[in-house]
Order: structure tokens, then C-alpha cells, then sequence
């Protein structure tokens, strides 16, 4: 099983891990920094040993036993068993850390409004995070006022912390104020760290609604 230390510091942006898999170039490693997509939130950008990651994926997990393998722009020169250098794009990882907190906190303050909603998607990217679901009118007069709530509770400075589950040690909680969530992307650990937020409605069809968020 990959160590996965994005979950222990989010902040890192580089470290040294062990070939422990190899063929063409494939590879997997015994402790990564180098978020594979999941959950919705986006794979991170970078390299391994300067050779670009172009896809990474997330493996075992029916058996709670996952894997990171990385696919690589080229077969590296490197074998099983060598150390390598793990790099990541650090504003990459910064927005999509301050994206995905949002959008947590985003959805608990419009479920305040609207009460439970059944989720149909989500997407963390750098650009902006989103989140689909069923809802039989149009949301655009909510979002203000949802803006009003969500700017001066992230202003406030509340702890944000992740930890792992009790039984499942591959299976992560967000918390935040009164709030929880299985989770286990990459995020900020106060509220502050995100700063200023803008929301848009998006139509996506009959009986459905796409919440958009930005960093401002």
C-alpha cells in the first residue's frame, strides 16, 4: 500500500520515495505526495525524478488496500528499488486545497437553506469546484445571500482537520465547526487559508442545479 503523505501534510510539494513497481512506464512507490483523482478533486500536476506524471490512478480499493500507479510522459531510467524525487506544482495543489474546503463548507451552508439534497456530482479543479444536484426550481436568488454567510465564516478563522477513519485507515473525515464528512482529498487547515469565495448558478437540466464556486 502506497504511504500517502498529502494526508499528513498537504503542504508538501516534494519528496523521496522507493521504486517498489515498475513496468514500461508505469511505476508505483512506496510513499507519495502526488494526489491521484479521486473523490472528484482533480490528480495533482508533476513529476518523478523531472519526468511528467501523465496520469495517476488509485488501485485496491475494494480490498482497502490502495495503490497509487503513475504513469509517466516516458520509460524512466530508473528500476525497482532506486530512490526518485516526487515534485508537485505547488499552485495547483494551494487552489485546489482552498477549492475543496469550500466546497464543503459552501454545501452546508445551502442545505441550511434547503435542507438535504441528493448530490449528483462533483468536481474539485483549480479553476473552480462544483457540486450537481436534484432541485425542481432555479437557486440564483439563494447564492447572494449565500455569499453573505459563507465570506464572513471563512474570515473567522475556523480549524479545518482531516484524520482517518477508526476502522478503515484508508478512509479519511473532514471536520470543520459543527460539520463532518467522509473525505479524502488535500486541504486547508484554517478557514482563513481561503479567503474570499464567488458563487454562479449553472443550468444543467430539468430538476437539476449546478452550484459553481470560485476563489476570488
Amino acid at each position: 500500500m502506497t504511504k500517502k503523505l498529502f494526508w499528513k501534510d498537504p503542504y508538501l510539494t516534494e519528496c523521496k520515495a522507493m521504486v517498489t513497481s515498475m513496468e514500461g512506464n508505469k511505476v508505483k512507490l512506496d510513499q507519495t505526495i502526488f494526489y491521484a483523482f479521486s473523490g472528484g478533486q482533480e490528480s495533482d500536476e508533476g513529476t518523478i525524478n523531472g519526468i511528467k506524471v501523465v496520469n495517476a490512478v488509485k488501485q485496491g480499493e475494494k480490498e482497502n488496500i490502495i495503490d497509487i500507479e503513475y504513469e509517466l510522459e516516458k520509460v524512466p531510467d530508473f528500476k525497482v528499488g532506486d530512490e526518485v524525487e516526487v515534485k508537485i506544482d505547488k499552485e495547483k495543489r494551494d487552489k485546489l486545497r482552498r477549492l475543496h474546503s469550500a466546497a464543503h463548507i459552501v454545501y452546508y451552508f445551502v442545505t441550511s437553506s434547503l435542507g438535504r439534497l441528493r448530490i449528483i456530482g462533483s468536481n474539485i479543479a483549480s479553476e473552480k469546484a462544483r457540486f450537481d444536484f436534484l432541485y425542481n426550481k432555479p437557486i440564483s436568488d439563494l447564492l447572494p445571500m449565500i455569499e453573505e454567510q459563507v465570506n464572513p465564516f471563512l474570515a473567522e478563522g475556523h480549524e479545518i482537520i482531516t484524520e482517518p477513519d477508526e476502522k478503515n485507515p484508508d478512509m479519511r473525515w473532514w471536520r470543520c465547526y459543527e460539520w463532518s464528512m467522509p473525505c479524502g482529498g488535500t486541504h486547508v487547515k484554517n478557514t482563513k487559508e481561503i479567503g474570499k469565495i464567488r458563487l454562479k448558478r449553472k443550468n444543467i437540466g430539468a430538476d437539476k442545479e449546478r452550484i459553481e464556486i470560485y476563489l476570488e
